[in-house]
C-alpha cells in the first residue's frame, strides 16, 4: 500500500510540474502566435531566414564561451539544496555569478574577434561583420541570464521560473513587433539585443531578491569553480557541436538554395522543437535537479527515469496528433500563407517528437551523474548524423527531405541512447513505456497517413477521432496512476 501511495505521489508530482511548465509554454505559444504572425507578415520568409542565421550564430558563440555553467551549476546547487547546507549553497552562488560574469565578457570579445570569419562562413553576399560586433552584447547577456537561471533551478524556485517565462514572451511581443514594423529587416539586430536585455533583467530581478548579489574574483574563490567548469567543458563542446550543426545546416541551406528556404526550415524547427515540444520544458526545470539528487544507479534511477518518460509520452501524444492534423490551419495562423511549402516537412518532424518524449529523460542521466564523456559522445554522434542526413536528404527531396532527416536522426539517436545507457548504467525500459508506445505511436502514424489520403470534412472528422482516442488512452492511464480526475472534480465542486 505504501508503494502504491509513493508511486501516486511521484506521478502526481511529475504531472503537476509538467502541467505547470507545459501550461506556461502553452500561454507562451498563444502570445507567440500573435508575435510570429506579425513578424512573419512584416519580414517574410527571407527576413525570418536572416534572423535565423543571426540567432544560430549567436547561440554557437554563446555555447562556445559559457563553459556550460547553465547546466553544470544546477547539479552543484541542487546537491547543496538537498543537503540543506545554506553556507555552502551561498558560497556556490557567489562562485556561479562570478564565473558567469567572466564568461559574459569572454563571449562578447569572442563574438567581436570572430565577426569577419562568421560573416565569411554564413553569407555569400554583403559584409555583416559589424552586425556580429553589434550582437556581442547578446552573448554577454545570455551568459549572465544562464547563471542566474541555474541558481533558480537548483534551488527549485519553479514558480518564479514560470513567471519569468511568461513575462519574457509578453515582453518580446511588446518590444520586437514595433521594432520590426518601423525598421523591417534593419530592426533584427536591435530586437535581438532588446529581447536578451529584457530576459536578463527579468531573471536578475527575481534571483537578486532571493539571493543577495555578491561577486568575488579572488583566485581562491574562482578556483572553487574549477570542478563545475571541468564538468561544464563537456557541455561547451557538446553545445558547440549542437549549435554548430544547426549553424552548418542553415548556412548550407542558404548557399545550396536560398534565404527563403532557411526561413521555411526555421519555421518548421520552431513549430516542432518549440511548440510541439512545450511539454519538455519541465525536464530541465524540475526533472534534472531531482535526477541529480539520486545517489548511484540501479532501481531508484530506473524508476525515476521511467516515470518521467511515461508522463512525458502520455501528455505529449494527444498534442502531437492534433498538431499533425491541424497544420493546414496552424501554419498560416502562426506564420503566413507563404510558409505553406514547409507543411509536409513539419508533419514529418512532429513524428520525431514521439521518440524525443521517450529519449530525452534518458539523455539526462549522464548530465545528472557528471559523466561528461558519455554525454559528449552521445551528443557528438547525433549531431554528425543529423548534419549528414540533412545534406543527403535535402539533395534528394529538397525541403521535405530535411523533415525526413530529422526523423531518421531521432530514430538513430533513440536506439543509440538506449543501447549505451543499458550498457553503461544498467538502465532498462519499463514494460509500461513499451506498452504506451505501442498504443500511442500508431495513432501518430495514422494521423500522418491521413494527411495524404483525406481532405475536406472527412479529414477533420477522422483527425478529431484520432485525437479523441489518443486523449482517451492518456486520461485512462493517468487516472489509474494518479488522482487527477478526483482532484479536478473536487476543485469543480468547491467552486
Amino acid at each position: 500500500m505504501k508503494n502504491r501511495h509513493d508511486n501516486d505521489n511521484n506521478y502526481s508530482h511529475i504531472l503537476k510540474y509538467t502541467g505547470l511548465f507545459g501550461g506556461v509554454q502553452g500561454l507562451s505559444v498563444l502570445v507567440g502566435i500573435v508575435r510570429n504572425k506579425l513578424v512573419a507578415m512584416i519580414l517574410g520568409p527571407g527576413g525570418m531566414g536572416l534572423m535565423s542565421l543571426f540567432t544560430s550564430t549567436i547561440k554557437l558563440i554563446s555555447d562556445s564561451s559559457n563553459f556550460g555553467i547553465g547546466m553544470s551549476a544546477v547539479k552543484d546547487i541542487s546537491a547543496h539544496y538537498d543537503a540543506q547546507d545554506s553556507t555552502q549553497m551561498s558560497h556556490s552562488i557567489v562562485v556561479i555569478r562570478s564565473w558567469s560574469l567572466l564568461t559574459a565578457l569572454l563571449g562578447m570579445v569572442l563574438c567581436c574577434v570572430l565577426g569577419p570569419l562568421l560573416n565569411m562562413w554564413t553569407f555569400t553576399w554583403g559584409n555583416h561583420t559589424i552586425h556580429y560586433i553589434l550582437l556581442s552584447p547578446v552573448v554577454g547577456l545570455m551568459a549572465i541570464t544562464g547563471g542566474e537561471m541555474a541558481i533558480l533551478k537548483g534551488t527549485r524556485r519553479l514558480r518564479p521560473l514560470a513567471e519569468i517565462s511568461v513575462m519574457n514572451v509578453v515582453g518580446a511581443l511588446v518590444t520586437s513587433v514595433p521594432i520590426y514594423y518601423f525598421f523591417g529587416q534593419s530592426g533584427i539586430i536591435p530586437s535581438l539585443v532588446v529581447m536578451a536585455l529584457l530576459q536578463m533583467v527579468l531573471t536578475v530581478s527575481y534571483s537578486y531578491r532571493m539571493f543577495k548579489p555578491r561577486y568575488s574574483f579572488s583566485r581562491r574563490l574562482l578556483g572553487d569553480g574549477f570542478g563545475m567548469i571541468k564538468l561544464g567543458f563537456a557541455f561547451v563542446v557538446a553545445g558547440i557541436l549542437g549549435s554548430g550543426a544547426e549553424f552548418f545546416i542553415r548556412s548550407y541551406l542558404n548557399t545550396a538554395s536560398s534565404l527563403d528556404v532557411v526561413g521555411l526550415y526555421n519555421a518548421g524547427y520552431m513549430m516542432t522543437m518549440t511548440y510541439a515540444g512545450l511539454v519538455f520544458s519541465a525536464m530541465e526545470t524540475d526533472y534534472f535537479p531531482r535526477l541529480s539528487s539520486i545517489k548511484g544507479t540501479g532501481d531508484g534511477l530506473n524508476k525515476a527515469v521511467n516515470e518521467q518518460m511515461e508522463v512525458s509520452l502520455l501528455v505529449v501524444a494527444p498534442l502531437l496528433v492534433a498538431f499533425i492534423v491541424s497544420q493546414p490551419v496552424l501554419l498560416p495562423l502562426l506564420y503566413s500563407g507563404k510558409f505553406i511549402p514547409a507543411m509536409k516537412m513539419i508533419q514529418i518532424m512532429i513524428l520525431a517528437m514521439y521518440l524525443r518524449a521517450v529519449k530525452l529523460p534518458v539523455a539526462y542521466i549522464p548530465l545528472a551523474k557528471g559523466d561528461s564523456k558519455s554525454y559528449l559522445l552521445m551528443e557528438s554522434l547525433y549531431d554528425v548524423a543529423l548534419v549528414g542526413l540533412v545534406v543527403f536528404c535535402f539533395r534528394n527531396w529538397e525541403l521535405t527531405g530535411t523533415g525526413v532527416a530529422v526523423l531518421l536522426a531521432a530514430i538513430f539517436d533513440f536506439f543509440l541512447l538506449f543501447i549505451y545507457m543499458a550498457w553503461c548504467y544498467g538502465f532498462r525500459l519499463s514494460a509500461n513505456i513499451i506498452r504506451y508506445m505501442l498504443l500511442q505511436l500508431p495513432l501518430g502514424l495514422l494521423a500522418f497517413a491521413l494527411t495524404f489520403q483525406a481532405e475536406g470534412w472527412p479529414y477533420w472528422v477522422e483527425g478529431a477521432l484520432l485525437f479523441v482516442v489518443s486523449l482517451g488512452i492518456t486520461l485512462s492511464i493517468l487516472r489509474n496512476k494518479t488522482h487527477i480526475v478526483e482532484d479536478f472534480r473536487n476543485k469543480i465542486l468547491k467552486k
